[in-house]
């Protein structure tokens, strides 16, 4: 970076130009950045081709930001800088939960929170398990696997449709829609057919949710779907448009984020193999492994966008009215303020109040099942495959491109030695 001004100091004429930040090595360890940014921009606007935006990177700033009902999420009252940022394409979409400000957001996660019980999550732990294990059978007589497509994606996908009701036989149509989201910026495209790439993966999902929801209609199920279909909150239910909406919220928070945090566990216990003969000798330390793994290296490294909807100022730095503000979770993560070391993956590190799912109203309401798929993942991973390791060196792995929403990996080589299915072909 080019400015220096001390910490805190900075006002909304100070713009950093994104390419000085999502570099080619930040794409692989964004940590080095995050840290600069804490002692010298805590709170920074950065310019990039599509928008600005105030990145807010110290723990204690981005509790406040997410907990500021000036910062608002409704795209809606963004206006021009919502089509900027997302097209109007996207708006059929959006309208759910995360995208909504009290009362609406208030109305609408209760009618999610109706469907989205304890009970119903606890009530899929079989169901976890069975994929699990079906999955490494598929691997485990190979000894060689491509972690994110044979696993990673699989598992989460599964699991979230057969929450939502959605056909085994219509995974791969899914799986084509969201890919394209999420890797948008690796395929050579121009930033104009990316756009246009997105927005025509965008309408695929929302016809088929929209579909699926008619489906539904007539023929309920025990499926979350159905169960949306008839939450009601007083006199009112969740409109068509909703519905549709929190189909699409519920696949991609529920499937995307969890795929990419399974690979990057992997990522960190194999490069720390003292952290992962701990987990091995004792496998107990699996729930306070994941919460550190969620800390250390999180599949969601910034918040969804806030819009300012008034002047204010973050960490003493001004931002004004319809200004973008992100907030850098994993940053915050790694702030030493909430840790010490915090660059360390320490398995017995115990509870960081982490921001892996975000603070806030908004807090992930799917954390109970994430928690569910990645503790009984790894629990069998690492018995099913005791000897697993990087089939290439570490430096060679492919992240996603450095502005994505997402951090995760391509392609995820992995070796083992190989073993037969326990109890023959399943």
């Amino acid at each position: 970076m080019t400015q220096t001004a001390p910490a805190g100091s900075g006002t909304s004429e100070d713009i950093v130009p994104g390419a000085e930040i999502y570099t080619p090595e930040f794409r692989a360890d964004p940590y080095p950045v995050y840290a600069m940014l804490r002692a010298e921009r805590p709170v920074v606007r950065v310019r990039t081709p599509r928008f600005d935006s105030y990145l807010v990177t110290r723990y204690a700033d981005a509790r406040q930001a997410l907990s500021d009902p000036r910062l608002s999420k409704d795209l809606y009252r963004a206006g021009d800088t919502y089509l900027q940022v997302f097209g109007e394409k996207a708006r059929q979409i959006n309208t759910n939960m995360l995208n909504s400000d009290p009362p609406e957001h208030t109305r609408l996660r209760r009618l999610v929170t109706q469907a989205f019980t304890p009970r119903r999550i606890e009530a899929m732990r079989p169901r976890v398990e069975e994929i699990v294990e079906r999955l490494l059978d598929r691997m485990a007589p190979h000894g060689r696997t491509e972690f994110v497509d044979e696993f990673a994606l699989r598992l989460p996908l599964s699991v979230i449709g057969s929450l939502l009701g959605i056909p085994d036989e219509d995974h791969e149509e899914i799986l084509a829609g969201t890919q394209v989201i999420r890797t948008v910026g690796t395929g050579g495209r121009s930033p104009q057919e990316d756009r246009a790439a997105i927005g025509q993966a965008q309408e695929r999902l929302h016809a088929y949710f929209t579909g699926l929801v008619a489906a539904k209609r007539r023929e309920p199920g025990e499926d979350l779907v159905s169960a949306l279909i008839t939450a009601r909150d007083g006199d009112g239910r969740l409109s068509e448009a909703e519905l549709v909406s929190t189909c699409f919220l519920l696949l991609f928070a529920g499937y995307q984020t969890t795929s990419d945090f399974l690979g990057n566990a992997v990522v960190a216990l194999l490069t720390h193999p003292e952290q992962l003969a701990e987990l091995r000798a004792d496998p107990d330390l699996l729930p306070d492994a994941v919460e550190e793994l969620l800390r250390f290296d999180g599949s969601v490294p910034v918040s969804s966008f806030r819009f300012a909807t008034e002047d204010l100022e973050i960490g003493g730095v001004p931002v004004p009215a319809g200004s973008i503000v992100t907030v850098v979770l994993s940053s915050a993560n790694h702030d030493p303020e909430l840790t010490a070391d915090p660059d360390d993956l320490r398995l017995r590190r115990g509870d960081t109040a982490h921001m892996a799912f975000g603070h806030g109203i908004h807090y992930c309401l799917g954390t109970a099942l994430a928690r569910l798929e990645a503790t009984t993942a790894l629990r069998r991973i690492l018995v099913r495959l005791p000897d697993l390791q990087l089939d290439v060196p570490v430096e060679e792995l492919q992240w996603l491109p450095a502005a994505s929403a997402f951090r995760g990996l391509l392609e995820l080589p992995l070796r083992f030695t190989p073993t037969p299915i326990p109890g023959g072909t399943r």
